[in-house]
């Protein structure tokens, strides 16, 4: 018997030879061992005897069963002294693993392993059960960059690096073939790659692609093992990786084996609908918490960065402010925000060695990539030496510590909510109370608009309520209704109204509407935020202080402070003294105090209560975030957000998956608190607002604009529908990991998205009136650099069109919304965007551009693996040759018919429903001659894939499917079936099927 019977010697599994003395196992397959009565276990023996041996005891030489109780009683034995040992196998082999041995499942073939240089382990090429190869997901997982070849491999041991610049990024890496050779160079893709002058004329920049592609390294590079190979090899799952992923940060020779030890990645208890009290709703959410705090805390300190060049400046305020950037790698995983503690160290000789602290005044933008820190002091700064910095990012616990606080407080402290918002925020059936208050004769307040029908009953309503919901979809009047609640709430004379959000951009845009109505509002700031210029810093605290008048003695020691930089310690103290007290006298006299959920929880606001508290964008906001102001005293909580919209950010995927990541707004819809909807939306063109009114709002939304108010004098642009401002670009594109491999970009739709924008600006467009919409960081970044480097009018013009996440768009206004959404791949992978809420569908209604819209996106009739029928509102693509090249037309999904209960009715269905999967259709290919369709059930609903190109017949048991056309989407059939489409919650989990793509889209309000 041979090896090669098995496969090539590069298997997991080792054969040995029947015929070696120390036989382990046993020839089963001999014609001597063909038993009739039973047949003998085959595991590995590990006694003395062999098989012949115990089948001539048995059976005797002659084949025949001895007859007597012996023959039992000798057999028994013998059967009892057989150990069987099931793991033996695996454990034989794995001792036998060479040590190039794939770390996750064992193949060890040198021409399919490769070599992380960072964490010193061998990872194979091949995908096995996950969606990448496993040696690109241990490079994503591990945050590792640069990898070896195996010097047995085709191409010897080889270090993969720029041959222009020595850049080792595999993310970055790709390579040209030469015209004349047979030979490839590496390049990075930025710089070299994009460099107008490379060296050698011999190289086509062109024709430059990633090394890595579809999540693998290329197989001339690093063989990918047979498929054979694959599935002789140790299996394992991508939820075991991630596992082993951790424990390796800890323990880094962990094997597979090490999971299944007890203690060993418990999950933590889920969050629940209903609580019994306040202190079994602590214990839960506790723990989450500090899982987040600590997942937090590790990614800040793991973000430690070396030999940093910094300029310095001087500041207007006198203070020092240091500019440096940090290596392009790590842009995506920064999560910097103005306001963060920098950690500035010098490390060289030319200088003592000196640390000092700054927050961050200024963060990467389209004008560059520096960070700016302000210095807290200059002492012994080496401002002369610009080399040899370090930076570390100061994790601050602040955030977290409120947070538990305010778990504890709810638990502990009876007058922290008022008895009925306690048991209705654990879920508990209490009586429906009304509050007696004198309505306003006139709902509107002074200095805002009229409200509509819609505004003036959410006024009225929660006005009368201890506990409300208000839904606002995307340009509804969410805050004019806001600041409008506010202003009657102060009116009433029951103490200052405290007004929270959970982003500071929100706080400050609620705190410019209140301040129209005449009411003295108070915006309370973060001391690390105070040097932040905002639109509403005249009514930060710190600024109110320096202009009151009352106080002469604060003024001059505030004076002599900012002359000298310091006071001496008794002036200190009786500075620091004045200035509470200032402050306490402002807080105490204003109507309104405005500030971030987490602000809540500041010193200066610790013994004051609040009657009446609202939260808006609280479904951004997690659930003990929202506590945070909450228990400051509420005897009336109003909650405004949109739960089709962008939920709260949870790093910690654990502690997302256990319920974090659920704000207290999805929470009480779902025990059937139901939300008032404001109805008219202002925003948008009606032909761009039918698409989300129907798919995310049951038809409820009215345009309070008409098209004539969107149609823009002067603008020279064609769109391929004249009425309806908005398409999808269809382009040929396939996405790559970005530098930082955690992030993905595609540059054909790149190079799209400059044509639209320079498109846009000819015809007469204003750069700031254009927004850029992408989900991820690495397009971000290199439609950045695309635009300013590749575009053919002035750089200035594209660094003023504003390129952003649709989180940093929401609740933002711009004329025209380009979108790209990047992912194109032949698995309908579309990673953090199965979340429906960061699906493209949703994404650009979601921002406030007023007059079109436009996507970009590769592969014509490429599933998109986003279950909305896109064609039923938007026209597929424009025109053949509108940008240069041929287009075909673009799919889209619908969903059948179903019933619900209405808004709240629809809302008790979350996370009921079993998640499944579809494939979808294309023509030209032989899948799409019949269209089949797999159903994704979610409880009640029930939806499948529809090709939009032509009439559709889906067959689901109960439910009739009339056939969709184009033009159906104003119709009743569509309002109909799309009244179940969709509810936020549900997930696509897509086959392995076509390539789809993303879409790049622009839409004009």
């Amino acid at each position: 018997m041979s090896v090669e019977a098995y496969g090539p010697s590069s298997q997991t599994l080792t054969f040995l030879d029947t015929e070696e003395a120390e036989l382990l196992g046993a020839d089963t397959q001999g014609s001597e061992f063909e038993f009739t009565d039973f047949t003998l276990p085959s595991q590995t023996q590990t006694q003395g005897q062999t098989q012949s041996q115990l089948d001539n005891q048995v059976n005797g030489p002659d084949g025949i069963l001895p007859n007597g109780e012996d023959a039992v009683v000798k057999t028994s034995q013998l059967l009892a002294e057989l150990n069987f040992e099931e793991d033996e196998e695996d454990t034989y082999y794995t001792k036998d693993l060479p040590v190039h041995a794939c770390s996750y499942c064992g193949i060890h073939d040198p021409a399919c392993v490769v070599y992380c240089n960072t964490s010193k382990k061998w990872f194979c090429n091949g995908r096995g059960n996950t969606s990448g190869s496993h040696i690109v997901n241990h490079l994503v997982r591990a945050k590792c960059k640069e990898v070896t070849l195996h010097k047995d491999g085709p191409l010897g041991e080889t270090v993969l690096e720029c041959y222009n610049c020595g850049c080792r990024n595999v993310f970055l890496l790709g390579f040209i073939p030469a015209k004349a050779d047979s030979v490839v160079v590496l390049l990075c893709r930025q710089p070299c790659a994009s460099q107008s002058s490379l060296k050698d004329i011999n190289w086509d920049s062109s024709q430059w692609q990633p090394l890595i592609q579809d999540r693998c390294f290329l197989s001339w590079l690093v063989k990918i093992p047979s498929e054979q190979e694959q599935l002789r090899a140790r299996q394992i799952t991508a939820q075991q990786i991630n596992k082993l992923e951790e424990l390796w940060k800890e323990n880094p020779t962990a094997t597979l084996e090490d999971l299944e030890k007890p203690g060993v990645d418990e999950e933590p208890q889920h969050v629940l609908l209903r609580y019994e009290d306040a202190y079994q709703y602590q214990n839960i959410f506790g723990p989450l918490v500090k899982l987040e705090a600590d997942y937090d805390k590790k990614l800040k300190e793991s973000q430690t960065q070396d030999n940093i060049t910094v300029r310095w400046d001087l500041g207007l305020n006198k203070k020092r402010i240091a500019y440096f950037t940090l290596p392009k790698t790590d842009s995506g995983d920064m999560r910097l925000m103005q306001g963060d503690e920098i950690c500035l160290r010098y490390k060289g000789d030319m200088a003592p060695l000196w640390k000092g602290i700054g927050h961050v005044i200024k963060v990467p933008d389209n004008y560059g990539d520096e960070i700016a820190i302000e210095l807290r002091s200059s002492a012994g700064a080496p401002v002369e030496v610009p080399h040899n910095f370090q930076v570390d990012f100061v994790w601050k616990s602040t955030s977290f510590d409120r947070m538990q606080s305010a778990l504890k407080t709810f638990a502990v402290d009876e007058t922290s909510v008022s008895g009925y918002i306690y048991h209705k925020l654990l879920g508990h059936e209490v009586e429906d109370v009304i509050i007696k208050c004198q309505l306003p004769k006139r709902f509107t307040a002074q200095g805002l608009p009229d409200l509509n029908h819609s505004q003036v009953y959410a006024v009225k309503t929660v006005l009368q309520r201890p506990l409300s919901l208000i839904q606002g979809p995307p340009g509804t009047g969410k805050t004019v209704t806001s600041a409008t609640i506010v202003y009657h709430l102060a009116r009433q004379g029951n103490g200052p109204v405290l007004v929270c959000a959970p982003s500071n951009i929100a706080v400050d845009q609620l705190t410019e509407k209140i301040h129209q109505t005449g009411l003295k509002v108070v915006r309370l700031c973060a001391k690390s935020r105070e040097a932040i210029d905002s639109p509403v810093s005249f009514l930060a605290l710190h600024n109110q202080i320096r202009n009151m008048d009352s106080m002469p003695e604060l003024q001059k020691l505030q004076q002599l402070k900012d002359e000298t930089g310091e006071l001496s310690s008794s002036d200190e103290k009786r500075y620091r003294a004045l200035k509470r007290t200032a402050e306490r006298e402002l807080l105490m006299n204003a109507d309104v105090i405005c500030c971030t959920c987490v602000g809540a929880g500041d010193p200066r606001l610790a013994k004051m209560q609040f009657r009446s508290i609202l939260i808006d964008e609280s479904t951004q906001a997690t659930e003990p975030e929202c506590m945070v102001p909450v228990v400051l005293g509420a005897k009336q909580l109003i909650l405004v957000g949109d739960h089709c919209q962008l939920g709260p950010v949870v790093m910690c995927k654990k502690a997302a998956k256990a319920g974090l990541s659920q704000s207290l707004f999805e929470r009480l819809v779902v025990l059937g608190i139901r939300p008032i909807r404001l109805q008219v939306q202002y925003r948008m063109h009606p032909a761009l607002s039918a698409f989300p009114s129907n798919i995310f709002y049951e038809g409820s939304l009215q345009n309070g604009v008409t098209a004539a108010d969107r149609i823009r004098k002067g603008f020279d642009f064609q769109w391929p529908q004249p009425d309806k401002p908005m398409f999808f670009y269809v382009t040929q594109g396939q996405e790559e990991i970005a530098s930082s491999g955690t992030s993905y970009l595609n540059r054909t739709e790149a190079s799209n998205v400059e044509k639209i924008t320079t498109r846009l600006l000819k015809a007469g467009a204003k750069p700031d009136q254009i927004g850029i919409i992408t989900p991820y960081e690495g397009q971000r970044s290199y439609l950045v650099q695309y635009m300013q480097f590749s575009g053919s009018l002035h750089t200035k013009l594209y660094q003023e069109v504003e390129i952003a996440s649709v989180d940093a768009f929401q609740g933002r206004e711009k004329d025209f919304i380009i979108l790209s959404c990047v992912r194109a791949n032949e698995h309908q992978g579309i990673g953090f965007l199965n979340d429906p809420r960061r699906r493209p569908s949703n994404m650009y209604f979601q921002t406030h551009d007023q007059v079109g819209m436009i996507g970009t996106g590769p592969n014509p009739m490429g599933s998109m693996n986003i279950p909305i029928p896109f064609n039923l509102v938007m026209p597929p693509i424009p025109p053949p040759g509108y940008l240069g090249q041929v287009n075909g037309p673009a799919a889209g999904r619908g969903a059948p018919k179903g019933k619900t209960g209405g808004r709240g009715g629809r809302q008790r269905n979350r996370g009921t429903g079993n998640h499944g999967s579809g494939q979808a259709n294309m023509p030209n290919s032989q899948a799409s001659q019949d269209l089949v369709s797999q159903p994704f059930s979610q409880g009640p609903l029930t939806q499948g894939y529809i090709t939009m190109s032509q009439p559709s017949q889906m067959s689901q048991p109960g439910l009739s499917q009339p056939e969709l056309s184009q033009d159906s989407y104003l119709g009743d059939e569509f309002k109909s079936q799309m009244d179940v489409a969709l509810s936020q919650d549900s997930t696509y989990q897509g086959e392995r099927a076509y390539q789809h793509g993303g879409v790049t889209g622009l839409s004009q309000y």
